[in-house]
C-alpha cells in the first residue's frame, strides 16, 4: 500500500458526510432510540453509546478491507495480472467517487444493489443487541450495521483489494472509517455546526477533485507499470 492510501482513504470518508446524512440518519434515530431513557438525557452517557457503536462499525469495515484484501493477495500469487487490472478498477472507482461527491454522476449509488438481497438477512441480527443495556451493547450492534449496503463503502473496497494485502486492505478501510466518524458523530449529538462544515461547498470541490487527481494518478502508474 501506498504511505497516501490511508490518508486519502480517510478524505474520502470525510466528505462522504452528505452522503452518510442522507443514508444512515435513519439508522441514527433507531439507535438513539434504544438507549436507555437514563443515559439519554446525557451527553456523556450518549457520547460513550456512540463511540461504542462506530468502533464496531468501522471494525467491521477493516475486517472486510482485510479479507477481500488477502484473497486478492492468494490469487495474485499465481497472476500479477489480476493486481494490475484491480488498481486500474480502483482507480476508475475513486475518479467516480469524485464525480459522485461533486454531484456528477450517480454509479456510486447504483453498486448498493450488490448488498441488496443479503442485507435484510444480516440486519435482523442487530436485534439481538437492542435495546441496549450499556454501552458494550452498542458495539456489536454497529459491527452488524457495518455491513448496511453502501456504494462508498463498496467502492472503496475495490481499492482494499488493489492493495493486495489484508493489511493494507484493513488500513485503507480503516482510514475510510475514521474518516466517516464526524459525520457520523455530529448525527448523534445533531450538531449543525459541524454539519456545516462537513457539507461545505467549497472544500467538498477542491477535496473531491484532488481524489479524481489521485484515481487518474492511479490509473496512469498502473498502466506505465503494464506496459512496462
Amino acid at each position: 500500500m501506498e504511505n497516501y492510501d490511508f490518508w486519502a482513504a480517510l478524505m474520502v470518508g470525510l466528505l462522504s458526510a452528505g452522503h452518510c446524512f442522507g443514508m444512515c440518519g435513519g439508522v441514527v434515530g433507531a439507535f438513539s432510540a434504544n438507549i436507555p431513557l437514563h443515559h439519554r438525557m446525557s451527553k456523556a452517557h450518549r457520547l460513550q453509546y456512540i463511540i461504542s457503536y462506530n468502533i464496531g462499525r468501522i471494525a467491521s469495515y477493516a475486517l472486510a478491507g482485510a479479507l477481500i484484501g488477502y484473497s486478492v493477495s492468494f490469487f495474485a500469487v499465481k497472476s500479477s495480472s489480476i493486481i494490475y487490472a484491480l488498481q486500474l478498477v480502483a482507480g476508475l472507482m475513486l475518479v467516480l467517487i469524485g464525480l459522485y461527491l461533486l454531484g456528477l454522476g450517480n454509479f456510486v449509488r447504483k453498486t448498493e444493489i450488490i448488498g441488496k438481497h443479503l442485507w435484510p438477512r444480516i440486519s435482523k441480527l442487530a436485534n439481538n443487541f437492542i435495546p441496549f443495556k450499556s454501552p458494550v451493547s452498542a458495539f456489536p450492534f454497529g459491527m452488524v450495521w457495518g455491513w448496511l449496503p453502501c456504494g462508498l463503502v463498496y467502492s472503496t473496497l475495490t481499492w482494499s483489494a488493489a492493495s493486495g494485502s489484508p493489511t493494507s486492505g484493513a488500513l485503507i478501510m480503516l482510514g475510510f472509517g475514521l474518516g466517516t466518524l464526524p459525520a457520523m458523530v455530529s448525527m448523534g449529538f445533531f450538531s449543525e455546526q459541524l454539519k456545516k462544515v462537513l457539507t461545505n461547498r467549497v472544500i467538498r470541490v477542491f477535496c473531491a477533485l484532488l481524489i479524481i487527481g489521485y484515481g487518474a494518478l492511479m490509473i496512469g502508474k498502473t498502466l506505465i507499470r503494464f506496459i512496462i
